[in-house]
């Protein structure tokens, strides 16, 4: 069954603060394989002009993914989660994470497809420090595949 296209522009209220801490960073470059000094070491970072250390770019798809759980579980728009697969996930950063920023992410519903019986949701979601400054936006999009038919005689 085709997800409801009035739910298109429905945001969801922001999540609770997440607290960005240097060993997650750490822990999560470690994980990516990504040995940027910037990501471990803070005197490295502040040669690279940043306060602390920051997080690599895909860092913030943990909490905005976390945050689309919002949109997933809203029974009312009825997504198969069950069905779903990851489609494709894309960042725009006004600036980078950073170790000690306190996070909230709005999301936001910006389209819904049908697609030979696929579903296809797109989630915008916004990300803000605790000063209300924007920080990056996430968008991500989540495919709910079509059901398998019936088989005959079944």
């Amino acid at each position: 069954m085709a997800l409801d296209q009035s739910f298109v522009g429905r945001s969801y209220p922001p999540t609770d603060p997440y607290e960005v801490g240097r060993e997650k960073i750490r822990e999560f470059a470690e994980a990516v394989g990504d040995a940027n000094p910037a990501y471990t070491d803070a005197e490295a970072a502040k040669a690279f002009g940043h306060p602390d250390v920051i997080a690599p770019p895909t860092f913030v798809f943990a909490i905005s993914f976390k945050a689309a759980g919002q949109v997933i579980e809203d029974p009312q728009l009825g997504l198969d989660y069950s069905r779903v697969v990851h489609g494709d996930q894309k960042f725009a950063y006004t600036r980078p994470v950073r170790a000690g920023d306190r996070l909230t992410v709005t999301s936001t519903i910006e389209a819904i497809k049908s697609m030979a019986g696929n579903d296809i949701l797109d989630i915008r979601g916004e990300v803000h420090d605790e000063a209300g400054e924007h920080v990056v936006t996430a968008w991500t999009k989540l495919v709910a595949r079509a059901a398998e038919p019936a088989a005959e005689g079944a």
